[in-house]
């Protein structure tokens, strides 16, 4: 007897499913290539919205007008400055300023970079973002000393602009290298006797001075009041001079603007890695320390991390291994 194969038909339900598969993968195609097209805008948007802690854990009015809970008396935004390639280390960056505390203050570590150019990078960054919610992309072409830092502090009134939040989202903003380690704690405690307007606080420049009228702060890291942050927003004086050494840059802004009348000198918390012989910038590691700066090597940060006992607290009881 000769066998007949049946097929049965196509399951309706089936057949759409399929079809919103391949729908959803040619929707997906049209997004991958108008991101490229677009040279990344919706991740760069991505990157100032999904910025802050702050703003995404901001708590609502009504809830602190019914409680006891209030933002925190000091905010501190701390912008490091840095590439979009440094993935490592912004990984190392994360865990140094990840296992600090800042009892009674709110900092907000951010990374910071111009516009991204690599397909590499579009697709490493969104994951660091969705990830850790600590980049910041502002709308630029990567650079120095040729405006980046203006972009940065012009770029932040716009990107914290949050009616519901406090106001100022923060009273104080640092710019740091990503060779300068900070002690937060350090740094808060020096900070919160200080006025909280027309401020700008940092590492007197030259190295010998001890007047913070003179000259500027050193770019290892200078933090500023969140006024001066809206000023250099709104003023023809900042965005008319942006070239050159960004530091010093800064410094001639608040020389020509007339700002900054409430000034803190750092030195000597703040110094360059000790060298032999020692310079006019640096001496060696001290506990009193709020930063040390020009951290280019693994051997550098190991030692200052070791001088600090940032690890010694973990006890062997406490370390677990697995099978």
């Amino acid at each position: 007897m000769k066998t007949i194969t049946r097929y049965d038909r196509p399951n309706p339900s089936a057949k759409l499913s399929i079809t919103l598969s391949l729908l959803f993968f040619v929707v997906f195609l049209f997004i991958w290539f108008s991101i490229n097209e677009v040279q990344f805008e919706a991740l760069r948007k991505l990157g100032q919205s999904a910025v802050s802690n702050f703003q995404s854990q901001s708590i609502d009015k009504s809830f602190i007008e019914n409680s006891t809970l209030s933002p925190p008396d000091l905010r501190v935004l701390f912008g490091i400055l840095t590439l979009p390639d440094q993935y490592q280390r912004r990984h190392f960056l994360r865990q140094v300023y990840g296992t600090q505390s800042t009892l009674g203050a709110q900092v907000d570590v951010k990374f910071v970079f111009c516009n991204l150019t690599k397909e590499n990078q579009r697709v490493l960054v969104a994951l660091e973002i969705m990830r850790y919610n600590d980049i910041i992309i502002l709308n630029c072409e990567e650079n120095m000393n040729k405006g980046k830092t203006y972009t940065y502090f012009s770029s932040l009134p716009e990107i914290f602009d949050d009616r519901e939040g406090p106001n100022p989202p923060y009273h104080y903003v640092m710019k740091a290298d990503d060779d300068s380690y900070f002690r937060l704690d350090n740094l808060i405690a020096s900070l919160k006797p200080l006025p909280r307007e027309d401020l700008y606080y940092g590492f007197v420049i030259p190295c010998s001075s001890m007047n913070p009228f003179v000259n500027y702060m050193s770019g290892m890291g200078y933090l500023i009041s969140w006024d001066l942050v809206e000023w250099i927003g709104t003023s023809e004086i900042p965005k008319n001079h942006t070239a050159g050494p960004e530091d010093k840059v800064t410094g001639e802004w608040m020389r020509k603007g007339q700002r900054a009348k409430n000034r803190h000198n750092a030195k000597w918390s703040m110094y360059n890695y000790p060298t032999i012989p020692n310079t006019a910038c640096t001496h060696e590691l001290w506990p009193d320390t709020i930063a040390v700066h020009l951290l280019k090597n693994q051997e550098k940060w190991i030692n200052t991390l070791k001088y600090f006992n940032v690890t010694n607290n973990l006890q062997p009881s406490k370390l677990y291994h697995l099978p």
